[in-house]
């Protein structure tokens, strides 16, 4: 390559008012990308690097011309990658922009890279083939940032995109419940992308959970929901990490795979292992902070760029959905859940209770309850502080969760705990209660007073709390004779 094509793409840069770099893509033997180096840069390209990537560097006491000529050096020649995260989605404009001739123009949320909005375009370069490497292609690369996001730009996009966000926008809107409205928008989104899967979930960082919320397949014999049964919580709890300096990760290539492989090798193995080879994961935001995703597996790429407008504009509308279902769901734990122990609460025994009453009088079935009270809580409370009764709470309540897994556990009152089993029968329940004395009958740690009847299906189950309250403070009246200095 001759030293000309430099002067006359640097004097092209240079006539440029914007921020410009004409990139030299490299493509391999397979005709796949293989890297991208900066070729020209121009001074407002500088002196944005300058402000947002070298600002460590500067020196006051280095001359401010010669500052930006040794960006320049260092920047020109090198890998794009010298001042920002590889980004697999800027590598496929710039090829196609490069080898395929495509101007390509986007505008994306680079906010937690840059702290900035960025309007990119992607322009073919045409040089004269004696002046190119046969492996090498031009594209010139644009930029202009803003602080805030620009409506009017990012709602610029064709009809059908803006048609199919309608449609999507009125059926969330709809007076369907939330699972039907999220599960018909996400077969929109999967007909639309022409994939093989679709999904939509939400992510609860302090809850460590995740829910997949709808999915919708190409095969009626292939679940999301089951395939994603069997995938921990801390695969899905990695795209946290992988989105951190991007908006969205597309994947659509085996190089993609590799290049995700290596920072989140559990999750591309499950990818791998579900034969997904192309990928499009957004994040569902509010307030800046991950609520869920919109997941699409298997999609077309050669409509890679029209599928990415549309599931950044429907993953602003699914996130409000989200976010409102998540709030009402936080409502509705937070007045059936005590906070300290993470068991249920006496209003949610209270509902129960008269719930399952109706149902044993209409479908009598066998049942079991115990009501199990802390021995010596007073004296704890008394002699080393509140805190110290409250985590002799929370640990009894561990406790009974291990023991009882199955059944409905509440906490009645202070120190006083609920069990109602339906799962369990008779045997079964005696050998949880044995297991239950087996780890709380230390009185210097944590005893447990414990009654506990069960029904064949014949009585009402207040009856059966009722006989199940009076043995259990026969239980307590036994503890309290045979220890009464702990008796409160």
């Amino acid at each position: 390559m001759s030293s000309d094509l430099y002067f006359k793409l640097k004097n092209t840069v240079n006539t440029m008012p914007l921020s410009t770099a004409i990139l030299a893509v490299k493509k391999d033997e397979d005709g796949n990308f293989a890297e991208m180096r900066y070729f020209v840069i121009n001074k407002s390209f500088i002196n944005d690097c300058m402000a947002i990537f070298f600002q460590n560097e500067s020196d006051d006491s280095t001359d401010l011309e010669e500052k930006v000529k040794e960006i320049e050096s260092k920047m020109e020649g090198a890998l794009y990658t010298i001042n920002v995260p590889r980004e697999p989605k800027f590598e496929d404009a710039c090829f196609r922009a490069a080898w395929r001739k495509e101007p390509i123009h986007t505008y994306v949320d680079t906010t937690k890279l840059y702290g900035y909005w960025t309007e990119n375009f992607m322009l073919p370069i045409a040089v004269n083939e004696n002046e190119k490497d046969h492996d090498i292609a031009y594209c010139m690369f644009v930029y202009t940032l803003n602080k805030e996001m620009d409506v009017n730009k990012y709602s610029s996009v064709s009809p059908d995109i803006a048609s199919f966000v309608i449609k999507s926008c009125l059926e969330l809107q709809s007076e369907n419940d939330f699972y039907s409205s999220m599960q018909l928008v996400t077969d929109y989104i999967r007909e639309y992308a022409d994939a093989a899967g679709a999904s939509v979930m939400s992510f609860q960082n302090d809850l460590q959970r995740y829910e997949v919320i709808s999915g919708s397949t190409s095969n009626p014999r292939v679940s999301i929901k089951k395939i994603f049964s069997s995938i921990p919580y801390s695969v899905v709890a990695s795209w946290e990490k992988l989105l951190k300096h991007t908006n969205n990760i597309i994947i659509k290539s085996e190089s993609d795979l590799e290049h995700y492989g290596k920072e989140a090798p559990e999750w591309v193995h499950t990818l791998r292992d579900n034969w997904v080879y192309s990928l499009c994961l957004v994040p569902l935001l509010r307030q800046n902070n991950i609520i869920g995703y919109l997941y699409i597996a298997n999609f077309d790429v050669n409509h890679m760029t029209r599928m990415k407008e549309m599931v950044e504009l429907v993953s602003f509308f699914l996130s409000a959905e989200v976010a409102n279902h998540l709030f009402l769901e936080r409502l509705e734990y937070l007045s059936n859940i005590d906070i300290l122990t993470g068991v249920k609460n006496r209003n949610c025994m209270n509902a129960d209770v008269e719930e399952f009453s109706i149902k044993f009088k209409f479908n009598p079935i066998p049942f079991s309850v115990a009501f199990c009270d802390i021995n010596g809580l007073k004296k704890v409370n008394d002699n080393q502080g509140h805190d110290a009764g409250d985590k002799l709470i929370a640990a009894a309540a561990d406790i009974l969760k291990e023991v009882f897994k199955d059944d409905n556990i509440y906490r009645a009152g202070g120190d006083e705990f609920t069990i109602i089993s339906t799962h369990s029968n008779e045997h079964e329940f005696e050998e949880k209660i044995k297991r239950l004395r087996e780890l709380t009958s230390d009185p210097d740690k944590l005893c447990f007073a414990i009654g506990y009847y069960h029904d064949g299906g014949s009585g009402p189950l207040e009856l059966a709390m009722r006989y199940a309250d009076e043995r259990m403070y026969q239980d307590k009246n036994k503890f309290y004779e045979k220890h009464p200095d702990r008796k409160r």
